[in-house]
């Protein structure tokens, strides 16, 4: 299927993307800039919540820190630090990371660093080491409020409404996309910019969690309309150059390419990231559609490629601020409503309140 058909979806409702369509609707050409590559800083994530600047350039001083830029998302706290040189950064890495510090295992990594072989073992630690800093991973929604008949009385009457708790499903919470975003990313400021979202807002749908008030969406702005119309292009003109993935190269944490049904539009290749294995298939999470499937190994194609990660996620994580997912009909619709604040403890995803 050929990627420009999403140019059918249609935004012209949004004025922030309006000036992305040209004539009869059609996306205008219109460049990509790259993000800049950041190989002096270093990564230092797992930190404690009160830390300072100051305390941070401490714990580094060995290294001679040239700036700290701190960042904090909910109950999570990390920093990245520019140290001058890859030299320093390589150093920093060896001399800092596992280390504790108040009680707390670091983990410091490059921003930029060459793609690791990830083992097991130490995904499982460092997913629950994170999760124990990622808050209580629960929302409250009167989404699903019931009415309950009083026993004793009148039957018409019924109980005040009662608030309902959802877990956050695993794949939304911050640890496990500070994991994802540090193994196909390399940098973790996405997390730190998503919640900046406010006001009156388009989103597309790309995923649901039935039953809850979770889904994943695009923002619909000019900048998504370039982001899409560059990576798809991309992806598309190196769809048939990325070779088949080896068998024994598809594990946990594998950058690579498949195929993902679009509704309506048919298949297409996008990219996602291996989560697991089981025997000939892979379980895997579509980046941009916050979506995820088995697919067999062998259909699985390359791409570990930093050119191909430059751009950050198209969709991101929202919850519905009085009501639950009940049908998947609203997949790849385009939603009209407002941002209404965001989750507690878990500040990158946003409450969203559709316009009826």
């Amino acid at each position: 299927m050929p990627l420009s058909h999403l140019r059918s979806w249609s935004s012209s409702d949004f004025g922030p993307s309006a000036e992305v369509f040209g004539k009869n609707g059609v996306l205008e050409e219109q460049k990509f800039p790259r993000f800049k590559k950041r190989e002096t800083q270093v990564y230092v994530g797992n930190l404690p919540l009160d830390i300072s600047e100051e305390e941070i350039r401490c714990l580094l001083k060995d290294f001679n820190p040239l700036h700290v830029h701190k960042i904090q998302n909910g109950c999570k706290c990390f920093a990245f630090v520019d140290v001058g040189s890859m030299q320093k950064v390589a150093l920093a890495i060896q001399e800092l990371n596992g280390k504790l510090f108040r009680k707390r295992k670091l983990y410091v990594n490059s921003n930029r660093s060459p793609k690791r072989t990830l083992d097991v073992t130490e995904w499982t630690q460092e997913l629950l080491g994170l999760e124990k800093t990622s808050g209580q991973g629960f929302a409250r929604t009167t989404a699903c409020t019931q009415l309950v008949p009083k026993a004793s009385v009148d039957p018409c009457k019924t109980e005040k409404p009662r608030t309902s708790i959802f877990a956050v499903p695993m794949e939304m919470r911050g640890s496990f996309l500070a994991l994802l975003l540090r193994e196909c990313f390399r940098d973790l400021g996405w997390l730190a910019t998503i919640h900046s979202v406010g006001g009156d807002v388009g989103l597309l749908v790309t995923s649901i969690v039935p039953q809850t008030p979770f889904f994943w969406a695009m923002h619909v702005t000019e900048t998504l309309h370039q982001n899409m119309q560059a990576l798809f292009r991309a992806l598309a003109e190196a769809e048939e150059q990325q070779p088949y993935l080896h068998d024994s190269a598809v594990r946990r944490g594998t950058r690579c390419l498949a195929e993902y049904q679009l509704g309506d539009y048919g298949w297409a290749w996008n990219r996602c990231w291996v989560l697991d294995r089981v025997d000939s298939w892979a379980v895997v999470t579509f980046i941009d559609f916050g979506q995820s499937a088995t697919i067999p190994v062998q259909s699985l194609r390359s791409l570990d490629s930093d050119d191909f990660w430059t751009i950050p996620p198209l969709a991101q994580p929202f919850m519905l601020e009085k009501d639950i997912w009940s049908s998947c009909q609203v997949i790849h619709r385009i939603l009209k409503g407002k941002i209404t604040g965001a989750l507690n403890l878990e500040l990158h995803i946003l409450k969203f309140e559709e316009f009826k």
